[in-house]
């Protein structure tokens, strides 16, 4: 395996202990800014794990993310939120974190270890053919992200690699690697800091993309969002309003004719004959609003 620039020494970290805050807080900043640059050379990989992700979702499987440490906090930052923002199904994304639960309040080190719980962890979850498993480390070789790999790979799941280190052991293991090759932390090792970032960012951008895929997002507009707040509630009208041309109040009333469903009251706001009519537009067209709307607007133009 090559060197780890996770465990490197930035080049502009001697004396920082002695350094003016400001001085501190600029080195950070920039030592951050770049990290995240180091996201740009990884994404035709990135393109292909969100690809991946689109198919196995499209085709009824189940999203799982693993990782250990920072990087499990950052799996699950990305994860939690995919239900809300894009209407992916709670029971389809799994999150398996080293140590569990208890890994939210006490980040201990030992389980990141542990690839007899990793193994367990991912046949609890029923990982099978069609599923995909998405594995996270700085290091590239988290024994516990390993393992959740093998195991994944061992029962016919797809799996997708994400590391800071080029070379990383994952990556012989995985259907797609992302190398997010990050410049060394400036406090050596805390890959808290630069790596997650990058991870942070790279996470963001296949889950979004794999969306995008999916239908689910619309000239930048969340279309398949699940409203369960007064925010949210607030947002879909906007959604239905800006897409469709109706006032906000018809927007309401139209979504909730369609069971809070952004899409259907879209396609109802756009002529769409009835709540079952506008379903069967969304399933002619794989979920893709853009094709049922112009499907729509050909029928209402044959008619014309």
């Amino acid at each position: 395996m090559a060197p780890r620039r996770t465990e490197a020494v930035h080049k502009d970290a001697g004396g920082i202990d002695a350094q003016a805050p400001d001085s501190v807080l600029r080195l950070l900043a920039d030592a951050q800014i770049e990290a995240a640059r180091a996201v740009h050379s990884a994404i035709p990989a990135i393109a292909q794990a969100a690809e991946k992700v689109a198919a196995c979702l499209a085709g009824g499987g189940r999203l799982v993310y693993a990782a250990a440490g920072s990087s499990g906090l950052m799996a699950l930052a990305d994860a939690l939120e995919l239900p809300g923002t894009f209407g992916i199904p709670r029971e389809r994304v799994f999150i398996l974190l080293a140590g569990g639960r208890e890994a939210l309040v006490n980040l201990a080190g030992g389980p990141e270890d542990d690839v007899d719980l990793a193994a367990s962890d991912v046949a609890a979850t029923g990982l099978k053919a069609g599923d995909c498993l998405v594995a996270i480390s700085a290091s590239g070789s988290t024994p516990y992200a390993m393992s959740a790999l093998e195991e994944a790979r061992r029962r016919g799941a797809a799996t997708i690699a994400f590391a800071n280190n080029a070379g990383a052991p994952m990556f012989d293991i995985a259907d797609v690697s992302v190398l997010l090759a990050t410049p060394p932390e400036v406090v050596a090792g805390s890959t808290r800091m630069g790596a997650g970032t990058a991870q942070k960012i790279a996470l963001n951008m296949m889950s979004t993309l794999a969306a995008i895929h999916l239908g689910h997002v619309h000239d930048g507009y969340m279309v398949n969002l699940h409203a369960d707040n007064i925010k949210l509630h607030e947002r879909a009208a906007r959604i239905v309003s800006a897409i469709s041309g109706c006032d906000t109040a018809t927007a309401q009333a139209l979504l909730e004719k369609s069971g809070g469903s952004v899409k259907l009251a879209i396609l109802l706001a756009s002529g769409a004959s009835s709540p079952e009519a506008a379903n069967q537009l969304l399933e002619g067209a794989d979920q893709r609003l853009r094709s049922a709307l112009s499907k729509l607007e050909g029928s209402r133009g044959s008619h014309q």
